[in-house]
């Protein structure tokens, strides 16, 4: 980048990209020209660059880098589709209409879509978090991964996808999946500890599970409701009516005389 001389003609100290789209008008003159930058993920921030037409390395050089070699930067364009800016290719932003942009320090652009937008990634993997970022979805919807031939895997926030493993090519929106999940209260010795179990889990599963939450005692348990009655273990907890929010106790058996 060079620094010019103060132009009598520039009224402007930049002017913000993102605006000039929202408001769709021109770009106007000035000494620089704020657009947003991402370093190897979706943490964007403002970055100033003093050309309107700026190289990529000049974009990259204004966010710190230096070893320009190793590094590749991406623009996210106003279709969703993201494009692989060179380093001496110059990138018009009065013309383009382009506010983010993402560098990577890489060796390769992993390539997927994402709701049907080609996507450059420059790790091998990314996560659940940034996923969602780039799909600007809404709290109704979820992320999944497309399998052709079979059932589409969900992608939750908190999971990390590895792109380098085949068949991971297309991630698609749809409605968020129902959990069917709830919330119980189990009480060992006078201790209750909440767990989340669902319908159609037996009961027998609930106490395999709820061992380890009281420092997995030995010797048979069992799970009685706040009626006194004692679960069967071969049932499902739909079939013995347990529902949200119930208390059940964990206990060792009554040992009854003959």
């Amino acid at each position: 980048m060079t620094t010019q001389d103060p132009d009598p003609g520039i009224d402007h100290d930049y002017d913000d990209v993102g605006e000039v789209i929202r408001d769709d008008r021109a770009l106007r003159t000035a000494r620089a020209y704020r657009i947003l930058y991402a370093n190897s993920g979706v943490d964007f921030a403002p970055l100033l660059v003093d050309d309107p037409v700026p190289l990529g390395r000049q974009i990259l050089e204004a966010a710190g880098v230096n070893a320009l070699a190793t590094w590749s930067l991406v623009a996210i364009l106003p279709s969703g589709d993201f494009e692989d800016v060179r380093l001496d290719e110059p990138f018009d932003l009065r013309d383009r209409r382009v506010e983010r942009f993402i560098g990577f320090e890489c060796d390769r652009l992993f390539k997927f879509t994402l709701r049907e937008h080609q996507i450059l990634w420059g790790r091998a993997t990314i996560a659940g978090r940034e996923l969602y970022a780039l799909a600007e979805i809404d709290e109704h919807e979820a992320v999944f991964l497309d399998v052709p031939g079979g059932t589409d895997r969900f992608i939750p926030v908190t999971e990390t996808v590895n792109l380098a493993e085949p068949g991971v090519e297309r991630f698609i929106v749809a409605a968020k999946p129902v959990s069917d999940e709830f919330e119980i209260t189990v009480i060992y010795n006078g201790l209750p500890r909440a767990m989340q179990v669902r319908p159609a889990e037996t009961v027998a599963a609930v106490i395999a599970a709820a061992r380890p939450l009281f420092g997995s005692p030995g010797g048979d348990l069992i799970l009685v409701d706040q009626q006194g009655r004692e679960l069967n273990p071969a049932r499902t907890l739909r079939q013995e009516q347990v529902g949200p929010h119930a208390q059940l106790s964990l206990r060792p058996p009554v040992v009854r005389g003959g």
